[in-house]
């Protein structure tokens, strides 16, 4: 199933990741981690804002997924399954 993980992290535990290092190395380790399709990245409401779409057949492979973005970030998450315009139109 195709997923959309998006994340959010507070101003000041990312600046603090930033500074020491965490930040890059939890979104790369993310990334790697689902195999990610694409990864966007932008602000949203003054804070650091990131979407990583990927593919998961296993849904006990959520905490593995979500628990390093929470302890290393203090992120909020959201995970949903999104469709692309093929998917959309087999299911209409």
């Amino acid at each position: 199933m195709r997923l959309m993980l998006k994340f959010t992290i507070p101003v000041e535990k990312g600046n603090q990741a930033e500074r020491d290092g965490t930040l890059g190395k939890a979104i790369a380790a993310l990334i790697k981690d689902v195999n990610a399709q694409a990864s966007y990245f932008a602000l949203e409401d003054g804070k650091r804002m990131g979407i990583v779409i990927f593919e998961e057949d296993d849904q006990a492979r959520m905490p593995v997924i979500n628990e390093p973005l929470f302890a290393a970030l203090d992120a909020a998450i959201e995970i949903q399954p999104v469709l692309t315009a093929e998917d959309l139109q087999r299911g209409l």
